[in-house]
């Protein structure tokens, strides 16, 4: 018996485009190829397959949902925790010419009554709604619906024993029976084997497929910095953010008024920047959410009640005031850099007293085996902070994942600091200073670009990003929508003059090359 979703049912029932998730690589989304692990997670659930993938921010794990939606014939539900990230999903989405819509309660009775009849008519190849959505009667809409896949975003938050639960996550836990049996696809960023057995058992999957990416991204620069000995972190972080011009980065502190106070700080030294945590009104959140997206403010000062699937490509850097309460919630929160792949900085600030004061709130916590399981995350994070060892290699190793020393990627092997005009000796490494070789001098990167591409392909960038931030003003939509900076940096490099050329720089897709390529062309032929 063929499945609901197989290509020979679907075919026979006209509309179903019979495409090879290859071309629709390509033709859609403009990529040449997939990074490792997409292929197989999309070929597994359109063969009707669960599957389970813990594949690092960055490494394009939408794509493992959006591909099968444009080739199945039915829609594809989306469970995404943000309500306030829906939009610009489905508007990046529209942009290249896939039907997708979301149903939450920032509609109006209208609106989510028109998208309703949209999804049972079948004119939608996606569907986002958030795990709180489904508590109501859109969960026994949806079950009326041709509903062929569902995947869910941060499934993480599922588990008890992962760094970030949601005890609505747990309305998930019958959905696979409740649309017969539709393949199920769980994504997360950060998941231990624990929480990857606890994710499979919630679900309900059956005999899924695993894949695990590596968690290892070269073009994050880990730095760490221990507070105290005269060290002022309020004035490191100023000179960090002030050295980035122009540049998007989040800023995390471990409480509200922190938070507060960091950004009014900021911005009494001429930063743009904005607070973000769970004590403002709702309609100021997500103006602060919505301005930084559309990068009309540089920096989000926030605790970590911001950026949980955050889709912003192009922050080039993640700040750490006060030390994450698990290398879980750490590798999650620098994951939000670089997602474009271009180079990005992670700093990180820590002290003892912020393992303490993590301990004072686990008072109230009546589970014992909780208690002490988040003592010792705060603790491991701590030990990781403190290491002299590669800094990607001892992170990944928490994920079960083996690594050589990264050489370039981390505080440690480049022996690097950033708030230094020289690199400093280390003290892992005394058979440099026996030796007497000294350590190469090496130009402080005053912006993450400067040191990577030639001064005149830097201001032919610096120009397509003022191009960009134009066209996605006068659309309403986050300037990384439009194209990404490593779209832009590409273009500056290469300076493609004909539509062809402009074709073949990966993200470009021929929706986007109706759309924008006569005027990029035009600003590149100047």
């Amino acid at each position: 018996m063929s499945h609901p979703w197989s290509k020979e049912q679907t075919a026979q029932e006209g509309g179903f485009p019979l495409t090879a998730p290859q071309d629709v690589l390509q033709s859609t989304f403009g990529y040449p190829s997939f990074r490792p692990g997409q292929e197989e997670i999309i070929r597994a659930v359109l063969s009707g397959r669960d599957c389970i993938g813990v594949m690092p921010t960055g490494a394009g794990k939408s794509l493992t949902y959006q591909i099968p939606a444009r080739i199945l014939s039915g829609t594809t539900l989306v469970i995404s925790p943000l309500i306030a990230l829906m939009k610009d999903q489905v508007d990046g989405l529209t942009e290249i010419g896939i039907r997708a819509t979301f149903i939450n309660s920032s509609l109006t009775p209208a609106e989510r009554r028109e998208r309703m009849a949209r999804v049972k008519m079948g004119e939608v190849d996606l569907v986002y709604a958030a795990p709180e959505g489904l508590e109501g009667g859109l969960l026994d809409f949806l079950s009326t619906c041709r509903i062929h896949l569902i995947a869910v975003d941060e499934a993480h938050c599922i588990s008890q024993w992962g760094h970030d639960f949601r005890p609505s996550y747990r309305n998930l836990s019958g959905l696979k029976a409740r649309f017969g049996d539709v393949p199920v696809l769980a994504l997360t960023a950060t998941a231990t084997e624990e929480v990857s057995v606890d994710i499979v058992r919630q679900m309900g999957m059956v005999s899924p497929l695993r894949i695990r990416g590596s968690f290892f991204r070269p073009n994050l620069h880990l730095h760490v910095y221990k507070k105290g000995n005269g060290r002022e972190t309020r004035e490191d972080i100023l000179r960090l953010v002030q050295s980035r011009p122009g540049q998007s980065g989040i800023i995390y502190c471990l409480s509200r008024k922190s938070v507060e106070q960091t950004a009014e700080f900021l911005v009494s030294h001429g930063v743009r920047a904005l607070p973000y945590h769970a004590g403002m009104e709702n309609d100021r959140r997500s103006r602060s959410q919505e301005t930084f997206q559309r990068d009309d403010v540089e920096v989000m000062v926030a605790t970590v009640a911001f950026g949980m699937g955050i889709d912003k490509s192009n922050i080039r850097y993640v700040i750490h005031r006060d030390m994450p309460k698990s290398i879980e919630g750490y590798y999650q929160e620098i994951g939000r850099a670089g997602r474009d792949g271009v180079g990005s900085d992670c700093i990180l600030f820590y002290s003892w007293s912020e393992v303490l004061s993590y301990d004072r709130f686990l008072d109230n916590l009546t589970d014992d085996s909780l208690r002490n399981k988040v003592k010792a995350q705060t603790r491991e994070m701590f030990n990781w902070a403190e290491r002299n060892s590669c800094r990607h290699q001892s992170l990944v190793s928490y994920f079960g994942e083996t690594l050589a020393p990264c050489g370039a990627s981390c505080d440690v092997c480049r022996t690097w600091d950033l708030l230094e005009k020289v690199p400093y000796p280390h003290r892992g490494h005394p058979q440099s200073a026996a030796r007497g070789r000294p350590l190469p001098r090496i130009k402080k990167r005053i912006t993450v670009l400067s040191d990577e591409i030639p001064d005149a392909a830097g201001a032919l960038f610096a120009r397509l990003k003022i191009l960009r931030k134009r066209l996605a003003d006068e659309k309403g939509l986050p300037a990384y929508i439009v194209f990404s900076d490593a779209v832009l940096l590409e273009m500056a490099a290469l300076r493609p003059s004909t539509e062809d050329e402009l074709l073949r720089i990966s993200g470009v897709g021929p929706k986007k090359l109706a759309r924008y390529g006569a005027i990029f062309l035009a600003e590149l032929n100047k």
